[in-house]
């Protein structure tokens, strides 16, 4: 019978995982990276979100259609000016988010100098 710590475990690597494959192995992973941290100080729009990081409108929204598929973000309404909030699994993750997006030779570079 497996303990609760092993389950615990185990559920911790599958969510480390899916940082990877969402985050770290993929081109747009700066971008990615950068909602993410827009979005923990506040739900925004895909507009806001745009002009927050400088970014093409269109840019933000499909990172955000990429993230919202992994259950990475979760849309707060619909329609025009619907705004994207941190799902649940990130929320309760960010030590495992701050782990991958530090390890990730994609996101971590560029990450830095944008940030510090």
């Amino acid at each position: 019978m497996l303990s609760k710590k092993k389950i615990e475990n185990k559920n911790q690597e599958k969510i480390k995982i899916l940082f990877w494959r969402v985050l770290a192995g993929s081109k747009g992973c700066i971008n990615r990276v950068k909602i993410i941290l827009e979005l923990k100080e506040q739900p925004l729009n895909t507009n806001q979100l745009s002009l927050a990081l400088q970014l093409d409108y269109k840019v933000v929204e499909r990172h955000l259609q990429a993230l919202e598929k992994y259950g990475l973000v979760i849309k707060g309404g619909d329609g025009y000016g619907t705004v994207y909030l941190l799902s649940p699994l990130v929320e309760s993750n960010l030590n495992l988010f701050d782990e991958v997006t530090s390890k990730s030779k994609n996101c971590n570079d560029d990450l830095l100098l944008n940030l510090g």
